[in-house]
């Protein structure tokens, strides 16, 4: 049997030592699934800059061709996408990888239109729960074939012929609003979805911006969004800005390492997801942002992160929405932080590309970090952190990305196991924080 592919980080050290600079962040992920998305869905052209350009991202791009769209990469960061009628049935099968969006935000766009397709993905996609978005989405008219196990792809979609529904969210969640929206767009009547928090509105603003009629109203904590259906999407100019999830983790890596001082541009400050850095903000970190203005409907900033003395946290529940993929690497932040940081009603993170409660407090603890898990959350106690561990990610980009910025803070190398699907959300990543000052190479500790 091969030995599995590892990543080490080593401690930063030596003199005038921490990490130090000025990068941009990937495309955000999310705004580049709908990109393409809309534009396969829409009439004319769309032009497309800033595109990430990760495993994710470019398996939603051949999504869209094999269901008619054409989609041309023009350039870095540059694609040109065009509809070119209803969608069609693909020919073969559509691999989405391990997207869940993705797969989640097409089997919304295709459930409107009269073809089937049959969805699937890797090892890690196929664990992934489906009927949260089939479920609504079989209540407009859309019909599933389960060709394994229920609940999970591969699956076969029936679509065509929907009605508009109101559908009451019990826990907020964007892909399916997201997906329900989607086919809400060719559907009969009007489509209505309740959320009782607010969860990214990625999807109603980009809609809107594809000359879409969406609106949107309070209702609680949360809001009522209304779709009117039979709408045809027209073609237009999306210019992506950067992944606040990503930029997470050069920022991270200043904040622990002492000495270090990195600034990442044209960072998106959506308030649905600045969570993070609104905690890390209540933890002390000296964070600051300059430079807002607008891009591609959204405002983007540039944020400066600096070495500072951290302390824990009882993080508010209401926020997890808004940094959900965020709280690895928050949690990586609290085991350098003094006392405890209380992460709580984040059980969504249980059913992500892996159990990221149970590898992040298998791996905080195998670092020589007190974890104490819970069903919902878990309790990160901060101080001196050991390191010289090597962690299984279960092939959780974000698992992997989060303890080897643990590695360059810590007292001893930490090298993670399966670390190739970093490419997914962060192309690039380890020349990132190489050129900041990091060090993170290929194989195990020296």
């Amino acid at each position: 049997m091969s030995t599995p592919q590892t990543f080490t980080a080593s401690p930063v050290s030596g003199v005038n030592s921490g990490l130090r600079g000025v990068v941009r962040a990937p495309g955000d992920k999310s705004m580049s699934h709908r990109a393409l998305i809309f534009g396969g869905m829409a009439e004319g052209v769309t032009e497309i800059e800033g595109l990430l350009e990760g495993d994710d991202i470019l398996a939603t791009g051949r999504a869209m061709q094999a269901l008619g769209a054409s989609v041309e990469r023009v350039g870095g960061g540059r694609w040109r996408v065009e509809g070119r009628g209803p969608l069609r049935s693909p020919e073969g099968v559509i691999d989405c990888g391990n997207a869940g969006t993705g797969v989640r935000l097409l089997m919304g766009a295709v459930a409107g239109y009269d073809l089937t397709a049959t969805f699937d993905g890797d090892v890690s996609l196929r664990k992934r729960p489906m009927k949260r978005v089939t479920g609504p989405l079989a209540d407009m008219g859309a019909r599933f074939d389960w060709n394994a196990a229920e609940d999970r792809v591969p699956l076969t979609l029936h679509g065509g012929g929907l009605k508009g529904v109101t559908f009451v969210q019990s826990v907020a969640s964007a892909q399916v609003k997201s997906a329900i929206l989607l086919a809400g767009l060719n559907a009969e009547g009007e489509t209505v979805v309740v959320e009782p928090e607010k969860s990214r509105d990625h999807t109603e603003r980009m809609l809107r911006a594809f000359g879409a009629e969406v609106e949107v109203s309070e209702e609680g904590e949360g809001w009522r969004i209304r779709l009117p259906g039979g709408q045809q999407l027209k073609g237009t100019h999306v210019a992506v800005p950067g992944d606040p999830s990503s930029a997470a983790f050069p920022l991270a890596t200043a904040l622990v390492v002492p000495g270090s001082e990195v600034t990442v541009e044209a960072v998106m400050l959506n308030p649905l997801r600045t969570g993070l850095f609104q905690t890390w903000i209540d933890m002390g970190a000296d964070l600051t942002i300059a430079n807002r203005r607008m891009a591609g409907g959204e405002e983007v900033g540039d944020i400066t992160a600096r070495h500072s003395a951290l302390k824990g946290i009882v993080v508010p529940e209401d926020r997890a929405a808004s940094m959900i993929d965020e709280y690895p690497i928050l949690a990586v932040t609290a085991g350098f932080a003094e006392g405890e940081t209380v992460m709580r009603g984040i059980g969504e993170m249980r059913v992500k590309e892996s159990d990221r409660i149970a590898l992040m407090a298998a791996g905080l603890t195998a670092c020589g970090v007190r974890v104490a898990e819970e069903p919902e959350g878990f309790i990160v106690t901060g101080g001196a952190v050991k390191g010289g561990a090597t962690v299984d990610t279960a092939h959780d980009h974000r698992i992997a990305m989060s303890h080897l910025v643990l590695g360059l803070a810590a007292q001893q190398p930490v090298s993670v196991r399966d670390p190739e699907m970093i490419a997914t959300s962060f192309p690039g990543f380890v020349e990132m924080m190489n050129g900041l000052g990091g060090t993170i190479v290929q194989g195990d500790a020296a």
